[in-house]
């Protein structure tokens, strides 16, 4: 296998050349890709045989087999979302600014690509389908390291996007596979080469990667997400959406980990919610309050702030809305959390409030996802607040650029006075940004 070196260099100039290229041979790139798949799919299915036998004797917990398993239903999704990306509009190239400076001279913010991304993620290799094709999309490169218990399964999924990719005339190495820990020790170093490293884990995890890289970091860290159930809520429908939240699939990160309820409808909610979560097999934790209520074992204060991913819900009885709040914005991960009620004043302040990136009145924190949003796919949920936030699809990954578009004009005239800033807005998009077959 040849060096990271030589393989971020070879990224680069993938994404130099995916850059200039025009949204329609993407788009064909795309459904190529979902049709490659599918006509690979014998290979594929095999490669994950490999993977989940490996798992089943290393005891990987049954939520994990379940992310790590790649059949025809997560082909059937990762397929829909080739096809609805490639519907998706052109996220370079794109004006989101037109100001004239001086007559005659005009400015054009447009969007572009950030050029090279390194993304480390968890063992689920839908998400390398996800991440590379809204790299492709976007004009970047992406090196790709996944977990080490999918290592055959990305090996084929990823030998089947390059493929397709060249096979629809674009660079096939917009695309590569990491496939050690000494190669994401030596992807940090290629700060000359790499320009944004998106790590998919633990807070520390992430909090590692940042200290031991000169690369700009973009993390998508832990989904401790909350539901709250309000004095005001429908109790039939809080205990449908806490199931929902909780036990729909326990091993992804926008599943509810900590569920907090007002004291004043504790007792009416409480026996319901252990029968409804007993059905489907979740060993609830409470505090001492929960305990007086229903018998559940105790939690301690790290269930607070414990990623389960598992069968295991965490219940605690607040005072009122503000203990709620305050509980989630100490003890959450910014991810996402939400509040069943039906009072409009309660349900505002708790989404003005909270300080996490998706933010629910009524529904589900399942939803807190890129292919529901709409975004195609996504590369992972961002829980900072600098560059994206939330589920991370196209416009995350673009940058902008500034195209200034002049005639002759010459600062010593501004100087001088013989011409005057003018900072007209224009309703215009940039004129050079219609792709002409690189000025032939």
């Amino acid at each position: 296998m040849m060096d990271l070196h030589h393989m971020a260099a070879l990224a680069r100039e993938a994404a130099w050349s995916l850059a200039a290229t025009p949204i329609e041979a993407r788009n064909r790139a795309l459904t190529a890709m979902a049709e490659a798949l599918e006509d690979s799919k014998a290979e594929i299915f095999s490669a994950n045989e490999k993977d989940l036998a490996q798992a089943e004797r290393d005891q990987l917990a049954a939520p994990l087999l379940g992310r790590l398993r790649f059949g025809a239903e997560k082909l059937r999704q990762v397929s829909e979302g080739l096809y609805a990306l490639a519907e998706l509009p052109d996220p370079i190239g794109q004006t989101t600014m037109a100001r004239e400076l001086t007559e005659g001279l005009r400015l054009y913010q447009v969007t572009c690509p950030i050029g090279v991304i390194g993304v480390i993620f968890e063992s689920r290799p839908d998400a390398l389908v996800q991440i590379a094709s809204l790299a492709l999309k976007s004009g970047n490169a992406v090196l790709l390291k996944g977990g080490r218990e999918a290592l055959h399964t990305n090996a084929a999924l990823c030998a089947v996007l390059r493929q397709a990719a060249e096979k629809a005339g674009l660079p096939r190495d917009f695309a590569q596979l990491l496939e050690s820990r000494e190669d994401v020790a030596a992807m940090l170093k290629e700060d000359g080469l790499i320009d944004l490293i998106i790590p998919r884990g633990s807070n520390a995890f992430v909090r590692y990667i940042m200290d031991n890289s000169r690369i700009p970091v973009l993390g998508h860290a832990d989904g401790v997400c909350h539901v709250y159930v309000d004095k005001a809520a429908d109790v039939p429908m809080a205990i449908r959406i806490a199931v929902d939240s909780k036990a729909q699939n326990v091993a992804v990160c926008n599943a509810m980990e900590t569920l907090l309820v007002h004291r004043d409808i504790a007792e009416a909610l409480l026996p319901a919610l252990m029968t409804a979560m007993t059905d489907k097999h979740v060993r609830l934790l409470g505090d001492e309050r929960v305990r007086a209520i229903i018998p559940v074992e105790a939690a301690t204060e790290e269930d607070w702030r414990t990623e389960y991913l598992d069968y295991v819900l965490s219940i605690r009885v607040v005072d009122d809305l503000a203990a709620a709040i305050d509980h989630i914005n100490r003890y959450g991960s910014h991810h996402t959390d939400c509040i069943v009620t039906a009072d409009d004043e309660a349900a505002q302040a708790f989404l003005a409030r909270v300080d996490s990136a998706g933010v629910y009145r009524n529904v589900s924190t399942r939803f807190a996802d890129g292919f529901v949003y709409g975004f195609g796919a996504e590369v992972g949920i961002a829980t900072g607040k600098i560059h994206a936030r939330g589920p991370m699809g196209l416009e995350g990954l673009t940058t902008y650029k500034y195209k200034l578009l002049g005639s002759g004009q010459l600062m010593a005239e501004m100087k001088r006075g013989e011409r005057r800033y003018t900072h007209r807005t224009l309703n215009e998009s940039c004129p050079m940004d219609a792709f002409d077959g690189g000025g032939k």
